[in-house]
């Protein structure tokens, strides 16, 4: 069997990563033909670098090239707080906001009982050797608002709360600039629970 096309081959390959799909892999193949082979050397490098040159922090499991991470060992981080989310990803948007000083810990998924994932499949050990110190007064819990949230959320509200640390959940509600109209119950739901004075 012969060789399948490289430009088929590469479009094929792109097409596997998530949110590609066929038209957009063929136009990045066409637009990385166009490109000097230097830079396309330098995407390829970059791509090998990322997967050979990182790990999970041993503190709070983000992903990192060195340990532990930038934020476990930056000082300026208030160390008191840690803000539990699911993936790595969900950092980046956190700090994006340029709202939150402290630390993290990345469960690396969520409870979900329909696809076999249980409490001892997320990263909860090294949350609980970091608890023990009696240094952390706060929890943020930031999970997603969905029923795998949810339930890690009260997983972990059940395995804090005895520790005596304040725990706190990030809010959930109507979105900046949408419509009421157009928004859904179960968020309109959590809106009104989670509403503040003014």
């Amino acid at each position: 069997m012969a060789d399948k096309d490289p430009v088929q081959r590469l479009i094929d390959e792109l097409k596997k990563l998530p949110g590609i799909g066929p038209k957009s892999a063929q136009r990045l193949v066409f637009h990385l033909i166009r490109q000097p082979e230097g830079e396309c050397r330098l995407l390829s490098e970059a791509i090998l670098k990322v997967k050979s040159g990182l790990s999970l922090c041993s503190v709070c499991n983000n992903i990192t090239d060195v340990d532990p991470c930038r934020i476990c060992s930056n000082p300026g981080r208030d160390a008191k707080i840690i803000c539990v989310v699911e993936e790595p990803f969900n950092i980046l948007s956190i700090e994006r906001t340029g709202a939150y000083r402290g630390k993290y810990h990345v469960l690396h998924g969520t409870i979900s009982p329909m696809n076999g994932v249980g409490p001892d499949d997320l990263k909860l050990k090294n949350l609980l050797e970091r608890l023990r110190g009696n240094t952390v007064e706060e929890i943020i819990v930031a999970t997603n608002p969905t029923t795998d949230g949810e339930a890690t959320a009260l997983y972990l509200a059940r395995l804090i709360k005895p520790l005596n640390i304040q725990l706190t959940r990030i809010a959930a509600g109507v979105p900046v600039g949408s419509d009421l109209e157009y928004t859904d119950s179960v968020t309109l739901s959590r809106a009104l629970s989670g509403r503040q004075k003014i």
